[in-house]
């Protein structure tokens, strides 16, 4: 019996394994104050939906498809439909084998696909798997937790760096200008939802980086990039477009350090790389 669990065990000993551990928690503490009949539809579809599609792909246990479903269920409301909750988090999982690098996927699963949601199926967030409804004791287990694993990840740097950054701007914002517009920022369920974008959405390990020079820059691009959004558009999805854009910045690194710090044909060598079907398409003809 022992042998039989010990992969099991060893699993849940990872980064994703106690990730998933960690939502599972955060579920469990939110889960009653949003009502379970309206999260467990979404949540399980999504899982399931997600993890199927990715297990037929990788034959293999799908533990990244299992936490990019968790997290767009937890961000998106509880109230949309199950299915497009499920749909939603499908496609997370499959972009990320359609825009990648040799390495990695490009662009964080689950905010690529809530943003496009939001266009698609007028889908709404109220980061619920952040915890803003539940009492204030509660919600330590989100720092907790988020401390916890970004420690575990080592990107307690970029953490640290994205929060400072992301509310210097909004504190010099309020103080320069109109404290009206950025007083939300300040205030539930904005502020659970930037700590839980920092720990569990910014650190994700194949979009974000690894050396602690290249965690600054990444924290610095994020935070700048969510503000800029946040003040020129105004739009609910402000902190997902922010890491989209830290993404594509770290998808040019990777692939310009790769290259020996070389663009042999500039933007259509970057594009060319990020792309699937156009590698393919050069391994053929060569």
């Amino acid at each position: 019996m022992r042998r039989d669990l010990s992969p099991f065990w060893k699993f849940f000993r990872t980064p994703k394994g106690l990730l998933i551990i960690i939502l599972a928690i955060f579920i469990a503490i939110a889960a009653p104050h949003e009502g379970i009949r309206a999260v467990a539809p979404g949540m399980l579809g999504a899982v399931l939906g997600a993890g199927l599609v990715d297990a037929l792909i990788l034959r293999e246990f799908p533990s990244g498809a299992v936490l990019t479903a968790m997290i767009t269920a937890m961000v998106l409301r509880p109230q949309e439909p199950w299915y497009v909750t499920t749909a939603v988090s499908i496609a997370a999982v499959l972009s990320k084998y359609v825009i990648r690098s040799r390495s990695s996927n490009v662009f964080n699963p689950a905010a690529l696909a809530i943003i496009a949601s939001f266009y698609i199926f007028h889908t709404s967030q109220n980061w619920w798997g952040a915890l803003p409804e539940v009492p204030a004791a509660a919600q330590l287990s989100l720092v907790a937790g988020g401390v916890f694993i970004a420690s575990r990840v080592n990107k307690m740097p970029l953490v640290l760096v994205f929060l400072g950054t992301y509310f210097l701007l909004f504190t010099v914002t309020a103080y320069a200008g109109n404290p009206r517009w950025v007083s939300e920022v300040f205030r539930t369920p904005d502020v659970q939802a930037a700590l839980y974008f920092a720990f569990i959405i910014l650190t994700d390990p194949p979009t974000s980086p690894t050396r602690y020079r290249d965690q600054i820059v990444f924290g610095v691009i994020v935070a700048v990039a969510s503000y800029a959004v946040f003040e020129w558009l105004g739009v609910v999805y402000y902190l997902l477009a922010g890491i989209l854009v830290g993404n594509l910045w770290e998808a040019w690194r990777r692939v310009h350090a790769r290259s020996g710090y070389r663009f042999p044909g500039g933007v259509g060598f970057f594009l060319r790389e990020i792309t699937p079907w156009t590698r393919a398409a050069r391994t053929r003809i060569s």
